[in-house]
């Protein structure tokens, strides 16, 4: 009896397998041109991406790192308006974002930005420095000190201090005591002394050896002294 049911059982299964074998077929059948045409369609895409990147996107990419070189040589020569403007011979920093984006690589922003910093253009210097989206770790909180100085420059001491608290509290090395002091110091611009003097104790705290470490002591007795 129970051998009886198992192969009734079995039978079912077997009936229902065969069941939707069968409506995938008619499936199959009814709309083959349309699936067939979709399958062809991806295949299209597939191959035309595929094309781009290797005849227009790589090349394109190649061409925007060498005309980087140039701009980058000039910026670490302390020329930044012409590394921003590029002289006809090579592109700057401002004509490489403008013609390439970030095919030309995300330090293309980084450097844009840092080049009008230096000329006192704030906001275009935040402009660029935010579209910044680098995986250098270093450089991307440099990136977001750079925005503070530019909102200093602003006299947005408010979000000068956010941002350089930011850029401390990203960084595991030794500009965070730089960081650190600039907020200090935008602390102090705002009349938060207790603030201030957290992030100048931080400093000796943390990093004693540092520039600003061994002559954070001024700040600090300057801050207990006024109390």
């Amino acid at each position: 009896m129970a051998n009886k049911e198992l192969k009734n059982q079995e039978k079912l299964q077997q009936e229902k397998v065969e069941e939707r074998v069968s409506k995938v077929e008619k499936f199959f059948n009814d709309n083959k041109k349309t699936i067939w045409g979709c399958l062809c369609a991806i295949l299209l895409v597939g191959i035309g991406i595929l094309a781009y990147n290797n005849f227009v996107r790589q090349p394109k990419i190649k061409e925007a790192q060498a005309q980087t070189f140039a701009a980058e040589e000039v910026f670490r020569n302390g020329e930044y308006e012409l590394a921003l403007k590029g002289d006809g011979n090579f592109l700057g920093f401002e004509q490489l974002v403008s013609e390439y984006g970030s095919a030309a690589g995300e330090a293309v922003y980084f450097y844009a930005g840092v080049c009008e910093l230096q000329l006192g253009n704030w906001q275009n210097a935040i402009d660029y420095l935010q579209k910044y989206n680098g995986s250098d770790d270093i450089l991307a909180t440099r990136a977001i000190f750079a925005q503070a100085k530019a909102y200093e420059g602003l006299e947005d001491f408010q979000k000068a201090l956010e941002l350089y608290e930011k850029a401390a509290r990203k960084s595991d090395n030794a500009f965070a005591a730089e960081y650190l002091q600039k907020a200090g110091e935008m602390a102090e611009a705002l009349g938060q002394s207790d603030k201030a003097l957290a992030f100048y104790k931080e400093i000796k705290d943390q990093y004693p050896a540092t520039v600003q470490g061994m002559s954070i002591d001024k700040y600090i007795s300057r801050i207990e002294s006024a109390k």
